[in-house]
């Protein structure tokens, strides 16, 4: 008998113990050769023990998930060649919800960007608002905290992350179609379960504020805009990086990839 249930497709476990990389600017394809990165090269040969022969796990966001065999590993240099795709890429490219949020101290935007990943965004966009206080955003730290993150949570693609946007520049050029809901510490707002929850199946994102919440003045404004829906996660006054946390757990569990 056959069936759909996705507990019956879950993807194939990888070799016991294959070091798992991002590839960005390799195609994967049976007995292709990739050249991996000086760090990359690095890990394996000094951190990892890896020597020719062994087997190690690609991937692009591209072109799936591919087993290789290490070709040869030296100190700054190394090489692989794809053996078998375990995984093909997913149809329709990435389809996560947005995470759009004010900028951090470094540790805690260090465990947003890092969870965010896990929990299956495929933006981080940063925002800055009346309130944040952190000076600027390291978008390169960033992006490589996310292909670390995807890497061991075994994701076939990496979100992109993007420059820091002004929220009085927001509705500038926001799709029409991609719901914004906004975690509100205060003022009007839907239990975010119950929005999730009848939210259409369509693109969302969530915006989450800074240290001190968003103004009630941004708040006002981001109500009135037709693509915003203000959502709030209960009781009790969140951390940021903890809002977003919950705030994507909840989505994943009831609108999202969890289901």
């Amino acid at each position: 008998m056959t069936t759909n249930d996705p507990v019956t497709t879950a993807a194939a476990p990888p070799p016991a113990g294959a070091p798992r990389l991002y590839v960005d600017d390799a195609d994967l394809s049976e007995d292709g050769r990739v050249t991996l990165s000086a760090p990359q090269a690095h890990y394996l040969r000094s951190v990892m023990r890896r020597t020719p022969g062994d087997a190690v796990i690609l991937f692009n966001g591209r072109d799936g998930e591919w087993r290789a065999a290490l070709d040869s590993v030296a100190k700054a240099h190394a090489t692989a060649v794809c053996r078998d795709r375990l995984r093909p890429q997913p149809t329709g490219g990435q389809n996560g919800p947005w995470l759009l949020f004010a900028p951090l101290k470094r540790g805690p935007v260090d465990i947003l960007a890092e969870k965010a990943t896990e929990l299956g965004v495929s933006r981080l966009q940063p925002v800055t608002t009346r309130l944040t206080t952190a000076a600027r955003v390291n978008a390169a730290r960033l992006r490589a905290l996310a292909i670390e993150a995807a890497e061991q949570c075994r994701r076939l693609d990496v979100p992109a992350v993007t420059d820091p946007l002004p929220l009085a520049r927001l509705a500038e050029d926001w799709p029409a179609d991609r719901t914004l809901f906004v975690l509100a510490e205060h003022g009007e707002a839907i239990p975010a379960a119950t929005a999730f929850a009848s939210h259409a199946g369509g693109p969302a994102a969530l915006l989450v504020g800074p240290e001190g919440g968003l103004a009630g003045p941004e708040l006002d404004v981001l109500r009135h805009l037709p693509f915003v829906t203000c959502v709030r996660l209960g009781p009790r006054v969140l951390r940021a990086e903890t809002a977003a946390i919950a705030g994507l757990t909840l989505w994943q569990a009831v609108a999202g990839d969890w289901r």
